[in-house]
């Protein structure tokens, strides 16, 4: 009988950070879980591996070259832009992905920000907190303007799973839906009209972005489109951040030219102090969390689990190597 395969993960923590259980992957076999692990640390670490899972932590052909034992690399995520999959290929390793498992999430995270544009709840909390209710001459009061979204229009950049459930529930805000993605088939959700990227920024009073990171939509939001869009208009990116022109965007919402935006990813992670979107005129950025609910992180998790369960039952899924 064949000794079970020994597998390690890199870098299991913003996977787990303690709540949720690695029993199910324990189970699979000998299994060293380190919640990070420098580039200095991957060789070392995974050298007797069989299988390595790895979030951020990167797998080029130099390191792959390195680890003669490997045969199986699981992503902990749903991009992989962080394994060579030519060399991969070419040892007949195996890689996978894990797809879906964030949508609800991150659609979900998209409203935290378009509602946070629009309402300022947490800011109005904090003055009340400061006391200032307590001596305001009025029953009410707000500093912004309060905007609701009921027959406002929302612009979608990429209508896959998490554009579509991004769309339903604008739906259900009563919002007018535009989407533009050349991939989606016609009539591809009710209620939404797929158009073109000019019209999308042209009439769009939020766009929220939702299509992948390629060489064709790198900076996809640059000087030229963020001047076609309304001042009144918001953007949310909860994708990649390099569909961003991060120079641009932070001009364009000093300048008044868009009136806000909601970011959960940045070109690079973490950012670097003088970014310029960190102190820009209404934006507000958080730190790359809309995937990581628990909810989604324990189905990320299990999926993970059932990936290498299917790798060693002879049956791969999810196989991103080619």
């Amino acid at each position: 009988m064949a000794e079970p395969m020994r597998i390690v993960v890199l870098d299991g923590y913003t996977l787990n950070p303690g709540d949720l259980s690695w029993g199910q992957l324990q189970a699979l076999g000998p299994c060293a879980i380190y919640d990070r692990s420098s580039a200095e640390e991957v060789v070392p670490r995974a050298r007797d591996a069989e299988i390595v899972l790895t979030n951020k932590a990167g797998l080029s052909r130099q390191i792959i070259a390195q680890l003669p034992r490997l045969r199986y690399i699981g992503v902990i995520a749903t991009g992989y832009n962080i394994v060579d999959r030519q060399a991969a290929r070419e040892r007949n390793i195996v890689v996978t992905n894990v797809p879906a498992y964030g949508t609800a999430s991150v659609a979900q995270m998209v409203f935290a920000h378009l509602l946070n544009l629009t309402q300022h709840v947490a800011y109005h909390a904090e003055t009340v907190t400061a006391r200032r209710w307590c001596t305001s001459q009025d029953w009410c009061y707000w500093d912004y303007p309060l905007v609701e979204l009921a027959l406002l229009t929302l612009g979608i950049i990429g209508f896959g799973q998490i554009g579509r459930a991004t769309a339903q529930i604008a739906r259900a805000f009563k919002m007018k839906v535009l989407a533009c993605d050349p991939a989606a088939p016609a009539g591809a959700a009710a209620g939404v009209q797929l158009t073109d990227l000019e019209r999308v920024f042209r009439q769009s009073d939020a766009i929220s972005l939702h299509c992948p990171l390629t060489p064709q939509t790198y900076q996809l939001v640059n000087r030229e489109r963020l001047a076609m869009m309304k001042p009144s208009a918001y953007l949310i990116n909860t994708s990649r951040g390099p569909l961003v022109d991060e120079e641009a965007l932070a001009e364009a919402l000093n300048s008044g030219r868009i009136a806000g935006a909601g970011l959960d990813v940045l070109a690079v992670e973490p950012p670097e102090p003088d970014n310029p979107l960190l102190s820009a005129k209404n934006c507000y950025v958080t730190p790359h969390i809309a995937w990581a609910t628990k909810a989604a992180r324990q189905r990320l998790l299990t999926a993970v689990v059932e990936n290498i369960r299917a790798f060693l039952a002879g049956r791969p899924q999810n196989v991103v190597s080619g």
